[in-house]
């Protein structure tokens, strides 16, 4: 980045250079443009398959990642394809690993990375026995994103027949990447369920974290907290002071909010509540958190039912998750699912959540100011057929142009992937685009509403 020169140095060029100085922008026009409404149009998927368990990231240099899983009981495939700036795929999907072993759900999905040499990242779970839930997390890595990959390296080194999985996957440093992951070798979760209240095991499920080199040897791994809930997603963001990690906590009087920590070169601080719901849950809901980050600035997004009320909210952080300020509420009722999504940019929070009542399911994006002091614009992102957990979770990726979302529906009993692109409605106008027809992306909006 080209440093920047004083104000005051750059004032007598100016006054001496007539017609080249500007007004400042008034704050009423940045308002307009802030408040200008945003639309979803069609993203076609280049999948040829049925597919499920969809990932998406954005990397620096404007293109998104989108993995999936194919196949069926018996074979299943890991493949991904790469957006361009437009939304376009230049190249077909690619296979990254086929599999006969593997553990294949709709709520412990695989997921990507990118470090800063350009290596890209995959990992997914694979049975270590014949028990329900016993399988472990492994891990790959390509050199630029194509064949070869490397031989799947085992991230937990326990050697137990438990559950390990709900894995976060994050860059750090120049070629190596942070992985943390809910771990069971304390629960006997793999005979028995999901240990520790929700199908019977001895123990406690508990986080661990392990960074993982370009030579893929494993160092600095720890325990971060020794009981948590049994399986909800895990998800990290990177700040300016290092990886932001959320995750469902779990007390002793079987509490369950949502707990954040962060690494750096010291270490893991403390876990400590985003907030304090209150909301007593004597099983795992399922139901994890998301978190953004830019800079110093962080946007947690979670789902709970404290006070037996179903609610989405949201918090902002402006030191790197060290404190939040109260959680801002945006949406609650029964047809409140969750299975939230968070992105953070310069100019906007975005916060995706699920709803299901009578009509069916749909996506609900929420736009709102960075610090999350005013929502911009509610949009319905989809409606879909499919209903239940079956729909999964699904992804958001922001970059200059565009929010993309992926989600899971089904047509009949089939799985299928379907995507958006959501971006100014003077962008779209320009460009001749409009919107898919109604009843896979309605391209609806409101200004701001209450929930």
């Amino acid at each position: 980045m080209m440093p920047r020169l004083p104000c005051l140095a750059l004032l007598p060029l100016l006054l001496l250079l007539p017609g080249c100085g500007r007004e400042p922008a008034r704050p009423e026009a940045e308002a307009q443009t802030a408040d200008a409404p945003w639309r979803v149009s069609a993203w076609p998927l280049r999948i040829d398959a049925a597919a499920a368990q969809p990932d998406l990231i954005a990397t620096a240099d404007g293109r998104v990642w989108l993995s999936w899983i194919t196949g069926e009981a018996g074979k299943y495939a890991l493949r991904y394809a790469v957006a361009d700036r437009d939304g376009r795929w230049p190249e077909p999907p690619r296979s990254i690993a086929v599999g006969q072993d593997w553990f294949v759900n709709w709520a412990d999905t695989p997921h990507l990375a990118v470090s800063a040499d350009g290596a890209v990242w995959a990992h997914w779970l694979q049975k270590s026995a014949q028990a329900p839930y016993a399988y472990d997390v492994v891990l790959v890595r390509s050199a630029n994103g194509a064949a070869p990959w490397s031989a799947p390296l085992k991230v937990n080194t326990d050697g137990g027949q438990s559950e390990h999985g709900f894995v976060s996957i994050w860059p750090d440093g120049a070629d190596a990447v942070g992985v943390a992951w809910l771990d069971g070798r304390h629960s006997n979760s793999g005979e028995a369920g999901h240990g520790g209240g929700h199908g019977g095991g001895s123990g406690a499920m508990s986080l661990r974290s392990v960074r993982i080199g370009a030579n893929l040897h494993r160092f600095d791994e720890v325990e971060l907290d020794t009981m948590t809930c049994d399986c909800c997603q895990t998800d990290a963001a990177m700040t300016a002071r290092g990886p932001l990690l959320v995750y469902r906590d779990r007390s002793e009087g079987e509490v369950r909010d949502i707990a954040v920590t962060r690494g750096d070169e010291r270490g893991w601080t403390k876990p400590k509540p985003v907030h304090a719901d209150g909301w007593v849950m004597p099983a795992c809901p399922v139901n994890g958190p998301s978190v953004s980050a830019l800079g110093e600035a962080a946007v947690v997004a979670w789902y709970t039912a404290a006070g037996d009320t179903p609610t989405v909210q949201a918090a902002y952080s402006r030191d790197a998750g060290d404190r939040f300020a109260a959680p801002l509420v945006l949406d609650r009722g029964e047809q409140v699912q969750g299975r939230v999504e968070t992105a953070l940019s310069a100019d906007a929070a975005w916060v995706l959540w699920l709803r299901e009542d009578s009509n069916g399911q749909s996506l609900q994006l929420a736009r709102l100011a960075p610090d999350l002091s005013r929502e911009r614009q509610r949009i319905e992102v989809a409606r879909l057929q499919g209903r239940g957990r079956g729909t999964g979770f699904a992804q958001m990726a922001v970059t200059d142009e565009a929010v993309h979302v992926v989600w899971t529906d089904y047509i009949g009993r089939g799985a299928v992937l379907r995507g958006a692109r959501i971006q100014p409605e003077a962008t779209l106008v320009s460009k001749g685009e409009s919107n898919i027809a109604a009843g896979e992306i309605t391209g609806s909006a409101s200004g701001t509403r209450s929930p």
